[in-house]
């Protein structure tokens, strides 16, 4: 409570509120023998009281991660409820405000740049500064990276730190091996912090390679604040509309697994290298 209290998610009053229904409901209190935190109930326990159809209740449950079957208090929601939502919603903030770790980056060995919006208000405030490179991150690529590769992988905090420290470890490597084991050359993966999708085409034009996919993080919401999109380009340049791009979403343990989309993304960077096209163009050569 103190904690969302403090993020400005919970009001004195709300605090109040809702300490006080707590103390009426011993099942959410710790026992007096232990000290763990209060826990919540899992997502598919129904937790309306006597309802009409209850095999309904709980199928609509299983064919969606969307808050039903959560009961009311009155015209209000129940205690646990609430609390489950106060506790995603700040879960969602985290994985927007906070920056993907130093220790992250060292153990995935990923050389790390910035874009040209120097703070993460200023990145969420100025979408065009989050789409080009800082004047630093334009000397290092162009003194560190390879050059004429055929694909060039950027892995970008984009809206969800979250997402990138629970996918990438299995995400990467799974397409590391799969474009060699392809024959394609891939040039060394790094970071981008701070980035929108669109800074890929700012790298594009630095080490010219063909194929360009930045694996972001997607704005997060309350289902999930750890899904991951791919977005793929062939050879982007001024005239590069979004249409342009080929795009793989809902990466994530309860979307696509994280290593099963390195093995498709593969497969996806196959057909548009042998295509030269990305987006609508390659759809359109099917």
């Amino acid at each position: 409570m103190e904690e969302l209290a403090k993020k400005g998610l919970l009001s004195q009053k709300g605090k109040d509120h809702v300490m006080s229904a707590a103390m009426m409901d011993p099942s959410l209190l710790p026992s007096k023998e232990s000290e763990e935190m209060v826990t919540f109930p899992p997502l598919d326990e129904m937790q309306i009281s006597n309802p009409f159809n209850a095999d309904a209740v709980k199928a609509m449950m299983k064919s969606t991660p969307a808050r039903i079957g959560i009961g009311r208090a009155g015209a209000r929601p129940k205690t646990m409820a609430l609390l489950r939502f106060l506790a995603d919603h700040a879960v969602a903030q985290d994985a927007v405000f906070l920056d993907v770790s130093e220790q992250f980056l060292q153990r995935m060995n990923l050389m790390s740049v910035q874009s040209a919006a120097t703070s993460k208000d200023e990145f969420l405030q100025r979408p065009d500064l989050g789409r080009r490179l800082s004047s630093e991150a334009v000397k290092m690529i162009s003194e560190k990276c390879e050059k004429n590769v055929q694909v060039q992988i950027l892995i970008v905090d984009g809206l969800s730190s979250s997402a990138i420290e629970a996918n990438i470890p299995d995400l990467l490597p799974a397409l590391m091996q799969g474009l060699k084991a392809a024959g394609i050359k891939v040039g060394a993966p790094f970071f981008v912090k701070n980035g929108r999708v669109w800074v890929q085409d700012h790298v594009a034009s630095i080490v010219n390679s063909d194929v360009i996919i930045s694996l972001i993080g997607e704005r997060p919401g309350l289902g999930t604040a750890e899904s991951l999109s791919a977005y793929m380009i062939y050879r982007p340049d001024q005239n590069t509309v979004e249409a342009d791009r080929t795009v793989i979403s809902n990466i994530h343990k309860g979307g696509i697994p994280p290593a099963e989309a390195g093995a498709h993304l593969t497969d996806v960077i196959k057909q548009i290298l042998a295509a030269k096209a990305s987006g609508v163009k390659l759809n359109q050569q099917k």
